[in-house]
């Protein structure tokens, strides 16, 4: 027999539930992430010191020196006005669906299942591939400190990479099966810990290094190494770096409902992390750069981690050592916190019923408070997915680069709605009168960002090094939209609701761990 749920409005209401009841969701979660650990949260998911070691090889290849230290202050401009307009956003609607759930509020009525069916896959999309990457990120990282440690006498090989990579994925599979309490108090140690570890690698460098560039070789020097004509566009290879560092704007969003005020602190932790990102990411790599000695011999570097190389050439063995450890472990947290939000986002579309078996994706563990069943889900399809590396890396790569493309084209949907149609009613959190423009900004640099991503990034183009993400985006469209025809358009409505909160005396609060399904029943819905 189905029961209507009735949340009513009363002292036993935190104005946090009240507010989730009132967009039409029921508290499940137990919210315990405080500011600390929702910043540390926020600023985990880019993991910026490791995620720059990683990719600082585009600006590389792209443009040399100049590409490495100006990708980082005009992109990271374009990335901050996404920052800013999806903490706004947020700020309206605080639910662990994120970006995709203010589709409901932002889009037209008539054509708010067909947008968010198409910003619900770009954000699991998104989600999977983006982690993958982190996962692989890591394993490329611990195994880079063993050939270093080594001096280069061994080195990896794929088969162990993504072995590696098989078993990070599994301990942060189990630490995700714990309670909020554990992530809450795992997530608050990192900002401690990775702010440590930039600030004294920086010092090292910059102490140590007696070779540094010339201050003219490091701001103006262009040397592109990938082959393309004119220099000027080979230099735009260089803000991939800053889009899959400064990524995931609404991961915080994504445990909204394990946040005390959301509202508030969950758009400002996103704007405080990504702003330090902005800063730190940019002095940083021009720490880098002016450390970097010989370009040429970073791109050849036997382990193809020229950050790790660069601390050896610098520090030496051991000291270069022990910096890439701090990088894997950095990129360890990442891949907690990136499993913790991706998971939340699956479960958040899963309650919609935007995926089959719905009831199982959504069930939360008793014990741990947890969504277990689609925290495993995610954690096997991108091992799954990463054992593609084992066949073609060039394939594995292509599947990287739609990270940036599908997390930033997930939030410029919404942006565009808002936009377009005027629905939004803001949160706290508002940009006041420079909010359209900001906005209208944010999309404009994500379609500029979105074509340079989808080019070869060498030239002349071969099946090795052609650049496969235009397919692959190419392919999740088409999924999405077969898919829609196919299932979706038959019993997907949108994001959906499973409570109605009224006006009474005594709460009716369900205390079943698991979501029941939902039916729509002359515009109001019945459990």
């Amino acid at each position: 027999m189905k029961a209507r749920i009735a949340l009513v409005e009363g002292h036993e209401l935190s104005e946090a539930d009240r507010k989730l009841a009132q967009m039409g969701y029921q508290q499940v979660y137990k919210r315990e992430f405080s500011w600390m650990s929702c910043i540390s949260f926020a600023l985990s998911v880019g993991g910026l010191y490791a995620s720059v070691a990683t990719t600082y090889i585009y600006p590389l290849v792209g443009g040399g020196a100049a590409s490495a230290v100006w990708s980082w202050l005009i992109s990271g401009a374009g990335c901050m006005c996404i920052t800013l307009s999806v903490s706004e956003i947020v700020s309206a609607y605080p639910t662990s669906g994120g970006m995709y759930f203010t589709c409901k509020y932002l889009a037209p009525e008539a054509w708010v299942p067909e947008i968010s069916w198409l910003c619900g896959w770009l954000t699991v999309i998104g989600q999977i591939a983006g982690l993958a990457s982190t996962e692989y990120g890591t394993a490329q990282l611990i195994l880079a400190a063993v050939s270093m440690n080594m001096d280069f006498s061994y080195i990896p090989t794929t088969n162990q990479t993504v072995g590696v990579m098989a078993g990070m994925l599994l301990f942060h599979g189990t630490l995700n099966s714990l309670s909020t309490g554990w992530l809450e108090k795992m997530t608050r140690t990192y900002v401690v810990f990775h702010v440590a570890v930039l600030v004294s690698c920086c010092i090292a460098l910059l102490a140590v290094d007696k070779n540094k560039h010339s201050s003219s070789y490091v701001w103006t020097n262009v040397t592109p190494e990938s082959g393309w004509t004119p220099a000027g566009f080979s230099f735009l290879f260089g803000f991939l770096s800053v889009s899959w560092t400064m990524t995931d704007y609404d991961a915080t969003a994504h445990i909204a409902e394990e946040i005390k005020n959301p509202e508030i602190k969950a758009p400002w932790a996103i704007t405080i992390a990504l702003g330090f990102t902005y800063v730190a990411g940019w002095l940083f790599t021009i720490v880098l750069t002016y450390c970097s000695g010989d370009i040429a011999q970073l791109l050849d570097s036997p382990i193809e981690q020229p950050v790790a190389q660069i601390f050896y050439n610098v520090l030496g063995r051991r000291a270069g050592c022990f910096f890439t450890v701090c990088a894997a472990i950095i990129l360890n947290f990442t891949g907690m916190t990136g499993l913790q939000g991706a998971a939340r986002a699956f479960w958040a579309v899963a309650r919609d019923e935007m995926v089959p078996f719905s009831r199982f994706w959504t069930k939360i563990n008793r014990t741990t408070g947890t969504p277990i069943n689609s925290v495993w889900l995610i954690t096997i399809s991108c091992i799954v997915i990463n054992l593609i590396a084992l066949g073609s890396y060039t394939a594995i790569a292509a599947i990287f680069s739609i990270t940036a493309i599908a997390y930033d084209w997930s939030y410029c949907i919404p942006i565009i709605c808002k936009l377009r149609y005027g629905k939004f009613e803001p949160g706290p959190f508002h940009l006041g009168r420079y909010s359209k423009w900001i906005n209208l900004w944010a999309v404009i640099w994500t379609a500029f960002a979105s074509i340079i991503f989808v080019f070869p990034e060498y030239r002349p183009v071969t099946a090795v090094n052609m650049n496969y993400a235009c397919l692959l985006l190419g392919a999740t469209f088409i999924f999405a939209v077969c898919y829609w025809y196919a299932w979706g358009r038959r019993v997907y409505v949108g994001p959906r609701v499973n409570v109605e909160l009224l006006q009474g005396n005594e709460p009716d609060i369900s205390e079943e761990a698991e979501l029941p399904s939902t039916k729509a029943t002359g515009g109001k819905t019945e459990l």
